[in-house]
């Protein structure tokens, strides 16, 4: 049944945007699909999470986190085959590890933890804190905003995951994206 965690084979380059809330993942997430023609893969937690506390007001719990990942690699999985070129993911296992391991005094489930580690990216994109903190129902930590940013940049050097820091404003981190994703397809050809 652990399958279910794990990637599926595909012909597309993988990046990952990656970081702590608030930070501007989903708005380029967006803006590269676009700007390569290709697709992306919204953050499962995200609409699982927001269903939650629209129907119990609760939020997020360590019984939540295997759903979540199960939902996002099923997700990511489906996308994955509608594209040859790159795929743009929001978020990745890793980060639900790191979000696990930051909420829940250092604990990962074994299973999440696997699969964090294994399923693998072309290129993480770890994202700034430089971005103006939007609240909404999910986001709680904006005090601990620089501590988050370090927990991410930890896991990438621990895991030996490629990674480039995004700074600056929309148009500065869209560039900077576009330039890495750019020499990746360039190797891929």
């Amino acid at each position: 049944m652990e399958e279910k965690y794990k990637q599926q084979p595909s012909n597309c380059i993988k990046v990952v945007l990656f970081g702590p809330e608030s930070t501007g993942k989903t708005t380029l997430s967006g803006q590269l699909a676009r700007y390569y023609n290709s697709v992306w893969v919204p953050e499962y937690a995200r609409e699982y999470l927001q269903n939650k506390w629209n129907n119990e007001r609760k939020t997020c719990e360590p019984d939540d986190l295997l759903p979540i990942a199960k939902g996002q690699i099923k997700l990511e999985n489906k996308l994955a085959q509608k594209t040859d070129t790159v795929l743009i993911c929001d978020t990745d296992l890793l980060e639900t590890k790191v979000y696990s391991e930051a909420y829940y005094l250092g604990y990962c489930d074994p299973i999440l933890e696997k699969y964090a580690l294994e399923n693998t990216y072309d290129l993480y994109f770890l994202t700034y804190i430089d971005t103006p903190w939007e609240v909404d129902d999910l986001r709680d930590k904006p005090e601990e905003r620089e501590a988050m940013f370090k927990a991410f940049e930890n896991a990438l050097i621990l895991n030996k995951r490629p990674y480039v820091i995004l700074k600056g404003d929309k148009k500065e981190r869209l560039e900077t994206a576009v330039k890495y994703i750019d020499e990746l397809l360039k190797k891929s050809e």
